[in-house]
């Protein structure tokens, strides 16, 4: 995927952010705050990768995200991002019954959110948004994703035509993504703003 600048820019932020909530996880794998934070960018990571390379972030996001859940069962902010971890999951799973399951399981995290902070109009529009999620998937799969941005597309005899396929894909995608990133994006911000990381720019409206 070609990167704009301000893309190019959260790339960066988001992998040191990264790497600081690994090196704060070693010095205190019991901080829930942490966990969240390094999920988050995680997620964030996520969607610069190839569709194997998202799912892969993606459960290591989860498995973060179950760690900060085992201490302290009520983290609102890690029921949301567990929500989403399953979300963006689902969207990237080929078979329908198990992506499914993902959506059914991120409705139940979006819901126990919604439960912890009930005000909060984020969460409510989350547990909405995957209400109607399973119908956005099965139009998106009729039309080949995420098939082709795993570079299983039909071979093509153009190189412009390969790049143009590999466009359409990698903008598909990030579409999918555009609401859960944004929202991931400015929590994970806000989270290591108070944790005292040098200040990033927050990511760019969409």
């Amino acid at each position: 995927m070609d990167l704009q600048p301000n893309e190019f820019d959260r790339l960066l932020f988001f992998e040191h952010a990264r790497k600081n909530a690994e090196a704060a996880y070693a010095n205190n794998p019991l901080d829930a705050d942490n966990l969240t934070r390094w999920a988050g960018a995680l997620l964030e990571l996520s969607q610069f990768q190839s569709v194997p390379e998202s799912k892969k972030m993606i459960l290591d996001s989860i498995s973060k995200l179950e760690e900060a859940l085992l201490i302290n069962p009520k983290k609102h902010d890690a029921l949301w991002c567990i929500g989403n971890a399953y979300t963006s999951h689902a969207f990237l799973n080929p078979n329908q019954d198990e992506a499914k399951d993902y959506f059914d399981k991120a409705s139940v995290y979006f819901q126990q959110a919604v439960n912890e902070d009930p005000g909060n109009e984020l969460y409510l529009k989350s547990l909405e948004v995957t209400a109607k999620a399973p119908e956005l998937y099965s139009e998106i799969h009729k039309h080949g994703f995420p098939q082709q941005a795993t570079g299983a597309a039909e071979p093509s005899t153009s190189s412009s035509t390969k790049t143009s396929k590999k466009k359409k894909s990698s903008d598909l995608k990030y579409d999918i993504f555009g609401w859960i990133i944004l929202a991931v994006g400015i929590v994970t911000w806000v989270g290591f703003a108070k944790s005292h990381v040098p200040p990033p720019p927050p990511p760019p409206p969409r």
